[in-house]
This record gives structure tokens, sequence and C-alpha cells, in this order.
């Protein structure tokens, strides 16, 4: 019996092992070969840090990045905002007219392809442009309003979870006390919540700096994210030099990580002992 449970965690680790492999090890692959010096990625010609360097000197793709930083920074913000209003209401408020309807919206692009999301934006921004003028082609303003339209669904779920969680009574306390709503909710629900608020920018954040499908419907000349720029690239064949902007956009998601992570664990640490943050079971 105990050798049997031995080699079932034997092979539990071995399957374990094999999944974060087949994650990780093209990861890993991909940034030891943009250090090689030459422009076959699949020849190892030496160690040389040139692809970094002409990197750094193509103004299409930093211009690109710049433009997905902004994109991705405005609509996580905006989606959080949003999406923790909207999780407020469907947790606080239980009923109200259309609450199914606002549910269904709120879901919807979960469930809807990105190809139909685009092109739908697509045909709203150009009915828009000919009705009323604005917007005006192709440019940031309309990568950021699709990118907060599919971005807010997922901040709802993650905030809407840990409101769910959230014990009702502290906020009822409060306002016996004779505190304001608005008061109540900036001081008693969004600290308790604010892990929630910073998994769902991040989440957002990802999701707008990694999306090409909307991206491609909603951006123009102009405008055009670093995802699309990438792909475009690609298509042409992978040079040393997207892998040496793939590596720093790995290494930029891993301090982000190490820093909320961080600031999370910090924050679990500084938790005063005793206080329970989720509902308790009542008798």
């Amino acid at each position: 019996m105990i050798a049997w449970g031995r080699n079932r965690a034997v092979a539990l680790y071995a399957l374990l092992g094999l999944a974060y492999a087949f994650l990780y090890v093209p990861i890993v692959v991909m940034i030891i070969y943009s250090f090689n010096a030459s422009r076959l990625v699949t020849v190892w010609g030496g160690f040389s840090t040139k692809w970094y360097a002409e990197l750094v000197q193509d103004e299409k793709v930093l211009d690109a990045a710049w433009l997905s930083l902004q994109v991705a920074v405005l609509n996580a913000t905006i989606a959080t905002i949003l999406g923790t209003l909207a999780a407020v209401v469907l947790v606080r408020f239980r009923r109200f007219p259309g609450r199914t309807l606002f549910t269904g919206m709120i879901a919807a692009p979960l469930v809807m392809p990105e190809i139909i999301t685009g092109l739908a934006m697509l045909l709203l921004f150009v009915a828009m442009e000919q009705t009323l003028g604005w917007p005006e082609g192709r440019s940031m303003t309309t990568i950021v309003i699709a990118h907060v339209t599919f971005s807010l669904s997922f901040v709802t779920v993650v905030v809407q979870s840990r409101l769910a969680q959230m014990d009702a009574s502290l906020e009822e306390a409060a306002l016996d006390l004779g505190a304001r709503p608005a008061k109540v909710f900036l001081v008693i629900t969004l600290p308790i919540i604010a892990p929630a608020l910073l998994a769902g920018w991040l989440l957002a954040f990802t999701l707008s700096i990694d999306d090409v499908v909307i991206s491609a419907f909603v951006s123009g000349p102009g405008a055009t994210p670093l995802p699309i720029v990438i792909f475009s690239k690609v298509r042409l064949g992978v040079s040393p030099e997207i892998n040496a902007l793939a590596t720093l956009v790995v290494a930029l998601v891993a301090v982000a990580m190490a820093v909320a992570g961080r600031v999370m664990l910090n924050r679990e640490h500084h938790r005063p002992h005793g206080i329970e943050t989720s509902s308790p079971h009542r008798a």
C-alpha cells in the first residue's frame, strides 16, 4: 500500500512536470534565442544582444508598444470602475426592472466570439461616424471603447464573486452608526474588495494588451497596437527581433505579477486577526 501511494505521487509529480514543461519550455527557448547572433532563429550563432539594440531603434514597434500600453491602462481603469459598479448593482440590488436583461448583457461578451464582437464594433463605429461624425476613423479612442466592451464583463465577474462573499453586516453596521452610503462604500467596502479590484484590473490589462482579433477590426493606419504589428511581422517569418520583443514582454509581466503578489501578501499580513470579511453562518 505504501509503495503504491509513493508510485502514485511520483506519477502525479511527473504529469505536473510535463504540464509545466509544455507551457514554459517554449518560452524559455524563445528567451534564449532572443540572444542569438544569427538572423536564423533555428540556428545558434553565438551570444549577442544586437537584436535588443535594433528593437530599441525600431520606431514602428516602439510607437505600437506605447499605444498598446496606453490603451491597456485606460481600458483596465475604465473597465474596473464600470465593472465594480455593475457588480455592486448585481449583488446589492437583488431585484430591479431589467435585471435579467442587464445580467445577460454583462455575460454576453464572455461567450461571444471575438470576431463577432469586433465586426459589431466596426459596424457601430462606421454608423456613428456617418450619423454623428464621431469617431473620425479608427483611432486609439475606438480601440479603447472596444476593449472596455469585452473586458468589462471579466472584471464584473471577479468583483461580483468577492462582493457575494463579503459580510453585508459590516456595511449595515456602518449605516446604523450614521455613515452615508458613499462613505460606507469608500471606507468599508472598497478596502475589503481591493484584492478583487486589483485582480480585475490586471486581467483587463492583460486581455487588452494581448488582443488581436478585435483590435484588427477597430484599429487603423494611425493607431496600430503592438499585437497587430507583431502578427504582421510573424506572417513574414519570425525574426530574433520579435523574440527580443516577446522576452521584454515576458519580463514586464513577470515583474507585474511579482509586485501584485507582494502587495496582496503584505495586505494579508497586515489584516487584523479575528476580523472575518466573509459571511458567517448564522444560527
